[in-house]
């Protein structure tokens, strides 16, 4: 069972809990807040009007250089999505590493 209450993935638990929870027909996004996206990996630009149309129960994970500014901002992204799951990247941008997968 995936624990959706964490504040923080890492890329690995990224990769992995996309795949299990797309099985089951669960939406899982990463967010860039940064306005620049990472290579190799699908983002979405961050858009609240565009994200609070997602299907309810969609899995936000934000992403910014370091991780830090979004995991911050948890507090504020989770009260604009409240029918979401919003998490950080841990590592940001900076440690993505291009050639991991699952």
């Amino acid at each position: 069972m995936i624990d959706l209450s964490v504040d923080e993935w890492t890329q690995s638990e990224y990769l992995t809990n996309k795949q299990a929870l797309e099985s089951q027909g669960i939406l899982v996004v990463l967010v860039d807040t940064i306005l620049n996206p990472i290579d190799g990996a699908e983002t979405t630009t961050y858009n609240p009007p565009l994200l609070r149309e997602m299907p309810n129960g969609s899995i936000f994970v934000f992403y910014c250089d370091s991780g830090k500014g979004t995991h911050s901002r948890l507090k504020e992204f989770r009260s604009k999505f409240p029918h979401h799951v919003c998490i950080s990247l841990r590592g940001g941008r900076g440690y993505w590493r291009r050639n991991l997968s699952v």
